[in-house]
């Protein structure tokens, strides 16, 4: 099916190492392969310098936070191997600090004094040499344009960039603003994982069979807000590909790599 291309800004981010944790996991920290919508925002927030509850701010009056909001977002991405570490975490609740000094003045263990509260052994799996791949879509192209020159220098940023934890710093490898995306069937194995939403955008003209495509269901975070002091989290449902594609359209970037690149996103909107 043949269309007007659609005008996309694409960012290619790397980073050495990255954990992107699913959210019911625990003793064992399991990690999507690529970020879910959410910790991509959270990027882009922070790359704009917009601030929350937290810091005092209302984000729902910053004008690019509306339009970063309204933005169709895709996300694509590879590693090359996976590694599990095996870590202490700390919990500072005074019951878990009785259960392991005794009392809550005990501050040793075996002769050696120690920090304050409990411990607890966690398995946390961490990908290696991961690069990420962003589509961003808008009706207010001006938006996409100040928004990757704040990619490229991001000199606002209230953070170092990273995503996921917060210790995952990323490297800005491309951006480019003028990608365009053309409506199309190709069967391949693109050998990157993808977020297919069910609430897809799709040209006009286009069409979409969410029941064709192939991957693992899941609920994934794409927005949340501070509500009573925790995070309140909106999710979409969407499936996991691992990049073997075939018998659907979609819109297509011919211009990365060898292969080009599918390009699936998410509408807000819908």
């Amino acid at each position: 099916m043949k269309g007007e291309p659609v005008k996309a800004l694409r960012v290619v981010l790397y980073q050495p190492h990255a954990h992107y944790r699913l959210p019911f996991t625990y003793r064992r920290r399991h990690s999507y392969p690529i970020p879910p919508y959410s910790t991509v925002r959270g990027f882009l927030c922070n790359v704009l310098n917009i601030r929350g509850h937290t810091l005092g701010r209302d984000p729902e009056a910053n004008e690019d936070f509306q339009r970063l909001k309204a933005a169709k977002i895709g996300i694509a991405g590879r590693f090359e191997t996976k590694t599990t570490e095996y870590m202490w975490f700390r919990n500072l609740g005074k019951k878990q600090h009785i259960s392991r000094f005794g009392s809550a003045e005990g501050r040793t263990m075996w002769g050696v004094g120690e920090h304050p509260g409990g411990q607890l052994p966690v398995w946390v799996d961490v990908l290696n040499e991961v690069r990420i791949v962003v589509y961003l879509v808008h009706e207010d192209y001006a938006f996409l344009e100040r928004l990757c020159e704040k990619i490229q220098n991001p000199s606002e940023r209230f953070y170092p960039l990273y995503l996921g934890r917060s210790e995952d710093w990323v490297v800005v490898e491309d951006v480019n603003k003028d990608v365009s995306l053309e409506f199309k069937a190709k069967d391949a194995d693109f050998e990157h994982f993808f977020w297919v939403p069910e609430k897809l955008f799709l040209p006009p003209g286009g069409s979409f069979d969410f029941t064709q495509v192939e991957g693992i269901f899941y609920r994934v975070p794409f927005f949340w807000e501070l509500r009573e002091g925790s995070r309140d989290f909106r999710y979409v449902l969407a499936k996991l590909s691992d990049g073997r594609i075939k018998n659907i359209s979609f819109l297509f970037d011919s211009s990365f790599g060898r292969k080009g690149l599918p390009v699936f996103l998410l509408n807000p909107g819908v």
